[in-house]
């Protein structure tokens, strides 16, 4: 129903930075108090939480491996959520994905569980 999509991901070397966007595919939800949330999973591992941001305020909240190097942020008028990622490491490697949850409130974000809508995925490699 909510359709999200990235962009962004690539091939970068170790120390070396992207950012990540989200947008909502056919409509704007900005109107809705919502999280949308980065989640993130390497090949063979279990999906694991990054950072997410609360859509009306902007309150964030980030997993203690990415506080310092990544930032989330988003701009309303665009309906587009980021995510800046920054001295990057190779245990960084792995695709990203985009969701939001439209019923829990941030500090329920961190659970892959709770989010009620996610997008396609967009592969970050770091190199080392």
């Amino acid at each position: 129903q909510v359709h999200l999509v990235e962009s962004g991901g690539g091939l970068v070397q170790a120390g070396g930075s992207l950012r990540l966007s989200c947008t909502t595919a056919e409509r704007s939800y900005s109107h809705l108090n919502y999280v949308m949330a980065w989640f993130r999973q390497a090949p063979g591992k279990e999906q694991l939480f990054v950072a997410a941001i609360s859509w009306s305020d902007g309150i964030t909240k980030y997993a203690d491996s990415v506080k310092g190097r990544f930032t989330i942020s988003r701009d309303r008028a665009k309906d587009t959520g980021y995510l800046q990622l920054n001295s990057l490491k190779p245990e960084d490697t792995a695709v990203y994905y985009c969701a939001a949850d439209f019923n829990n409130g941030l500090m329920a974000a961190t659970r892959p569980g709770v989010m009620d809508y996610w997008g396609g995925g967009t592969l970050v490699a770091v190199s080392p």
